[in-house]
């Protein structure tokens, strides 16, 4: 199960290029909506995957950091662990809030690119052409 895991830099680069489709301003043209659907559709479950994957660096990060720096951890208030925490494993949890912020953006899209086409589908029943 571990060798499916994607290293960081590798989520990282994927993040980047569905970034930069996603960022991408699409205008009203159906097929782009639907391109863009597919698009969108196929990334929401790749994200999800590499979003798993940032958690798992994560949770190990957490693991290895916690026990290295137990004596500190137990000797600080609890709010201030937290903190000394999520510090100890900063660049983990930036992949996995990017991650969840390119899946829901996917997900947003794909929910924009259906209201357009159904806008189309609803356009075209009451204007069939030919007449």
């Amino acid at each position: 199960m571990t060798n499916d895991i994607a290293s960081m830099e590798k989520i990282s680069q994927e993040l980047k290029i569905i970034q930069s489709v996603i960022e991408v301003e699409m205008n009203e043209d159906i097929q782009e909506a639907v391109d863009r659907g597919n698009y969108c559709a196929a990334q929401i479950a790749r994200t999800g995957k590499l979003l798993a994957d940032a958690k798992i660096h994560r949770d190990r990060k957490l693991n290895s950091e916690v026990v290295a720096n137990l004596k500190k951890v137990i000797s600080l208030p609890a709010l201030t662990a937290n903190k000394f925490i999520d510090a100890l494993c900063f660049d983990e949890n930036y992949l996995v809030n990017w991650c969840d912020r390119v899946n829901r953006s996917c997900t947003h899209q794909l929910d924009w690119c259906r209201t357009l086409i159904s806008k189309a589908k609803a356009e075209m029943s009451a204007f069939p052409s030919g007449n």
